[in-house]
C-alpha cells in the first residue's frame, strides 16, 4: 500500500482525474504564494510539472497561479493543516488538508474519525519521518534505480505503487535537487512532493480480511473529503 494511501477500484479510478485536478489546483495556488514564476520558485515548478503531466488545461493552470500569487481577481488563501490519529485497529494516519476554512474542515474531520480515533498534534507524527517522495519511471530499459538513487542523492528507493515505477525517498530539503538529477540518471519524474513515511508500518498480514476492509473503508471516507490533499498511513505494502 505504501506510505501514501491511494484509492483502489473502478469507481475511484473513474473519479480520479477530476479529484487530481482539484488537488493540484490547490497545491499550485499555495505554491504560487512564493512567486508566480516557476523558474524562480522550485516548489511551484515541481507541482506545475506534475499538472502538465496530468494534462491539466493551460487556462486552469494559469488561473491557479494567479489565485495564489494574488494577481488574479479571485485570489484565495488556503491553509495547510495536518490531522493525526488512528484508523480502525490502531493503524496510524496523518491527513494533510488544504482548506480556506478551518472552522469547516475541523468538525468534518472529527466526524470522519469517529470510526477510528482523532489524536492531538504530535500524537502519531513521532512514528513518521518527514520526507521528500519522488515517483519516477525508467526512461531507458537498463535504468538502475539503485545507481540512480546514489548519483542523484536520494536517501533510499523502493518499488512504486504503480507497476514499473520507483519511489525515491529524499531529505525534505533535497526534493528539488534530486528531482532535477534523476532524468540525467535514466528516470522520468512523474511526481515529487513532501510527505510522511511510517517508521514502523503495520504488516497487513497481521490483519484479517474484514479488519483490512474496515481500514480501507475508513481511509476512503477520509480521502473523499474535498479538503483532503494526502493521506499517509502506517500500513505496509
Amino acid at each position: 500500500m505504501g506510505a501514501q494511501w491511494k484509492a483502489k477500484g473502478k469507481a475511484q479510478v473513474a473519479d480520479a482525474k477530476g479529484k487530481l485536478f482539484g488537488k493540484l489546483v490547490k497545491e499550485i495556488t499555495v505554491a504560487a504564494r512564493g512567486g508566480a514564476d516557476p523558474a524562480s520558485n522550485a516548489r511551484l515548478r515541481l507541482v506545475v510539472e506534475q499538472a502538465r503531466k496530468a494534462s491539466m488545461p493551460k487556462d486552469t493552470l494559469e488561473r491557479a497561479i494567479k489565485k495564489g500569487s494574488g494577481t488574479g481577481a479571485d485570489a484565495v488563501n488556503y491553509e495547510r493543516v495536518i490531522y493525526e490519529g488512528f484508523a480502525p485497529h490502531q493503524v496510524a494516519v496523518m491527513v494533510e488538508c488544504l482548506t480556506d476554512n478551518v472552522n469547516r474542515t475541523a468538525p468534518e474531520m472529527r466526524v470522519l474519525f469517529r470510526k477510528g480515533q482523532l489524536g492531538t498534534s504530535g500524537s502519531v507524527a513521532w512514528d513518521f519521518n518527514h520526507v521528500g517522495m519522488i515517483e519516477a519511471e525508467p526512461a531507458t530499459p537498463d535504468a538502475d534505480p539503485e545507481l540512480a538513487a546514489i548519483e542523484a542523492g536520494a536517501q533510499d528507493f523502493e518499488a512504486g505503487d504503480e507497476e514499473g515505477t520507483t519511489t525515491f525517498w529524499t531529505d525534505p530539503t533535497d526534493l528539488d535537487l534530486v528531482s532535477r538529477a534523476l532524468p540525467a540518471n535514466g528516470f522520468t519524474v512523474l511526481s515529487a512532493k513532501l510527505g510522511y513515511k511510517p517508521k514502523n508500518p503495520v504488516n497487513p498480514a497481521n490483519l484479517t480480511a474484514e479488519q483490512l476492509e474496515e481500514v480501507e473503508n475508513f481511509l476512503a471516507a477520509i480521502d473523499s473529503n474535498d479538503d483532503v490533499q494526502n493521506v499517509f498511513v502506517s500500513l505496509g505494502g
